[in-house]
């Protein structure tokens, strides 16, 4: 083989690694994005379920310690998540459908707010 083919079968590998590293970043934000929506679908039935049982409380004042008992599954305590740039996530169960939240503004980097990405999404 001559210098010129090793150069280019060299450079075709490293095009096709650099592909597939993108590929693997983008399903793991994509795996992030959906954990922390199903997280959040947990609080958000923990919500309606709590609300059921006390019909005259009001979401806006709801705790996390309120909700804790109403979680599917009974984990014991707030389900936590991290942000893409693992910065850690609370979860403002002051909203409903809730929000993640990050330094007290909305954490969403999807697209959409209803996409099931970082959101409750259409239930």
């Amino acid at each position: 083989m001559t210098l010129i083919e090793i150069t280019l079968v060299m450079g075709l590998m490293l095009a096709l690694a650099s592909i597939i590293t993108y590929s693997i970043s983008s399903m793991s934000d994509w795996k992030k994005g959906r954990s922390a929506a199903e997280k959040l679908k947990s609080v958000y039935v923990a919500q309606k379920s709590y609300l059921a049982d006390h019909p005259t409380s009001s979401f806006s004042t709801l705790t996390a310690t309120q909700l804790v008992p109403y979680l599917p599954g009974r984990p014991g305590a707030m389900p936590t998540q991290k942000s893409l740039t693992d910065q850690s996530l609370t979860i403002d169960v002051t909203e409903m459908p809730p929000i993640f939240t990050l330094s007290s503004s909305a954490y969403d980097p999807s697209d959409s707010d209803s996409d099931s990405l970082w959101d409750v999404g259409n239930m």
